[in-house]
């Protein structure tokens, strides 16, 4: 029957609210003459003396049953609908029936004044309100107590009671997807009050309202909150599987307004990333606003959030280049859809060395960004001729053309697998990082620099869409091994800290970022895996959702990773970008290093990378183990 209520039309059920308000203010009007004349019987005249003034007076029944619901009507009592009744509610029945008593008023003082007592309308006016009000308001529970429980609905909590809790439990209600459960709270003075008729708890009984309610979501309601606050709360949230989704900053939020819409998905680098240090605005221009800028690699992670920052900056030209048409075409796409920078896109490959000349002169290029190279190290250790070609010589194309056509800047992307090299890849970009010092050592118009930071989140070939994806699946989430440790920073924290960098250069330096603690693998599975409502599946938790399998370190792997060859480093002016000084070739063993490279690359012979690398690259080995 309530189904049948809550299905209906509007039109339907403004007839029957108007139909049940008519039986309330005939039955209030009853009442008021009962009170009056309850105890003075009249037994020659139907017995009470209450019915009688009933019988002489039945125009009053008509007449306020129509003037109370014209007012009812005018005032627009039944344009609210009844599911989010509030406040405007008793006002508006107060102003209605106010007037209907006015009314009557001033036809009882023309029409029969002696043979009415004017004290019936007081109580009927009293009594109606009361049992207006009441009535709306029952109703009301009633179809949110059954709303609670339809089938389908997702019961969830919201962290934080203030005033953002309370407008996104307002706008759950008026949902038919969620179910607020509770508030949770971390001041002491709110636990086990009740706010917008939710009960508050202590983050202490998240783990019993999962059990007992089946809860399987969670919205963090605390714009206010600062960002390592955020954080610790994300941290704590991530050990239970919870789909845990937030608000953005205060600051992002127009007006103090909460809504549905703001509301996002709590990824992974939420939890892994820190507050970010403010850029300092000048080492951002420095080489970029008003020059023509060449970014190699523009379509990948690193190329495409380079190629985005930059635009902010306001350079004369944006150069963008990759050898993949589709990715490309994508980030081209992106950056010429407001008017502003002009953006060239150039279909190439860096080690095609005369186009590589011609671009950088055709386009007078100030700053070059090398982001183009091959980085996903399972993939290059099948590929060795292929991988260390494009790495090393694409490198070096760039590091001549620059040199010879005298380019202000040229900063290379380099990567914390360069240091102490177990894999193909890192020692390719060793190699890369060897050919920028020595033409830095060399006399030139260029600056040389690059920049080494560790895993990025999200970027092509990281772990972390490959989890995203095994677990949308259902699993198995595979890590290489249970000790495995990495470093991590969100792309735009790393491409902004980048281009600070590269602008305090003076000539072959090698700048570290400050990448933070280096986080377990396994720990990031268990995060994600609860991040996304589920449980893993371990000796705790059989039951679990989520199966993680160990299928052991792939070929160049390395436990953890490093950041710097040696111990001598000194701290930029910028607090999360060091400096290293380690050890450097001279552009004659570079040159050689090139031919060989060259020569393998003819012969397809990877044993001539591999012995050139063992020479040049130190820590580099082929064969390794780990137990």
């Amino acid at each position: 029957m309530i189904t049948k209520f809550l299905n209906l039309s509007r039109f339907y059920k403004k007839a029957m609210m108007i139909l049940f308000d008519q039986i309330i203010l005939l039955f209030a009007l009853f009442l008021a003459f009962f009170l009056r004349f309850s105890d003075d019987k009249m037994l020659d005249i139907s017995q009470y003396k209450f019915l009688f003034y009933m019988q002489i007076n039945w125009w009053l029944f008509v007449v306020i049953s129509i003037i109370t619901t014209f007012f009812f009507i005018r005032l627009g009592l039944y344009r609210v609908v009844l599911k989010y009744i509030g406040a405007r509610l008793i006002i508006t029945t107060f102003r209605a029936t106010t007037l209907s008593y006015l009314f009557i008023i001033l036809v009882l003082f023309f029409y029969n004044p002696n043979e009415f007592p004017r004290s019936i309308l007081l109580t009927f006016w009293f009594i109606s309100n009361v049992l207006l009000i009441i009535s709306r308001f029952v109703f009301k529970g009633i179809l949110y107590s059954w709303d609670s429980f339809q089938v389908g609905k997702k019961n969830i909590l919201i962290y934080g009671a203030g005033k953002a809790g309370v407008q996104i439990s307002e706008s759950l209600k008026k949902t038919n997807d969620y179910n607020v459960i509770a508030f949770i709270d971390d001041d002491d003075s709110k636990i086990a009050t009740i706010v917008n008729s939710i009960e508050v708890f202590s983050f202490q009984s998240i783990n019993n309202l999962i059990d007992e309610k089946s809860v399987k979501s969670l919205i963090l309601a605390i714009p206010s909150a600062k960002q390592n606050q955020r954080q610790e709360i994300l941290k704590k949230l991530s050990r239970y599987p919870l789909e845990v989704k937030s608000l953005p900053n205060l600051d992002d939020i127009e007006n103090d307004l909460v809504t549905l819409e703001q509301i996002k998905f709590v990824e992974v680098d939420d939890i892994l990333g820190r507050e970010v240090v403010r850029p300092k605005i000048e080492l951002l221009q420095k080489n970029i606003q008003n020059g023509n800028i060449l970014i190699t690699g523009a379509g990948g992670s690193i190329g495409s959030e380079l190629s985005r920052q930059i635009k902010e900056l306001k350079p004369s030209l944006i150069v963008l280049l990759d050898n993949s048409e589709f990715n490309l075409y994508n980030i081209h796409y992106e950056l010429t859809i407001t008017n502003g920078v002009n953006v060239i896109p150039v279909l190439s490959t860096v080690t095609n060395y005369n186009q590589i000349y011609n671009v950088i002169k055709m386009y007078k290029i100030d700053t070059i960004y090398h982001a183009a190279a091959y980085k996903h190290v399972p993939m290059v250790e099948l590929n060795v001729v292929s991988g260390v070609y494009n790495n090393v010589i694409g490198t070096y194309n760039i590091a001549k053309a620059a040199q010879e056509l005298k380019v202000k800047n040229m900063v290379l992307i380099s990567t914390d697998k360069a240091v102490r090299p177990t894999n193909v890849m890192g020692a390719s970009k060793r190699l890369s990082e060897f050919i920028l010092q020595a033409y830095a050592a060399e006399t030139s118009n260029t600056c040389f620099s690059m920049v080494r930071f560790g895993n990025v989140i999200d970027s092509a070939g990281s772990v972390v869409p490959l989890f995203r994806q095994q677990i949308k699946e259902g699993g198995p989430v595979t890590v290489t091994h249970r000790n495995i440790t990495r470093y991590f920073m969100s792309i735009p924290e790393a491409v902004q800290l980048v281009l600070q960098a590269g602008s305090m250069a003076k000539g072959g330096d090698v700048f570290v970022l400050d990448m933070g603690d280096p986080i377990k693998i396994l720990d990031l599975a268990y995060k994600m895996i609860h991040l996304s409502g589920l449980k893993p599946i371990d000796n705790n938790n059989p039951d679990g959702d989520i199966q993680i399998n160990f299928t052991g370190l792939r070929p160049g792997e390395k436990l953890y990773e490093e950041l710097l060859i040696g111990d001598d480093v000194i701290q930029s002016k910028h607090p999360r970008i060091m400096q290293a000084r380690e050890e450097k070739l001279k552009i004659e063993d570079v040159l050689i290093f090139i031919e060989m490279i060259k020569k393998s690359r003819d012969s397809q012979n990877e044993n001539i990378i591999k012995d050139l690398l063992l020479k040049y690259v130190k820590g580099y080995t082929t064969e390794f183990e780990y137990k």
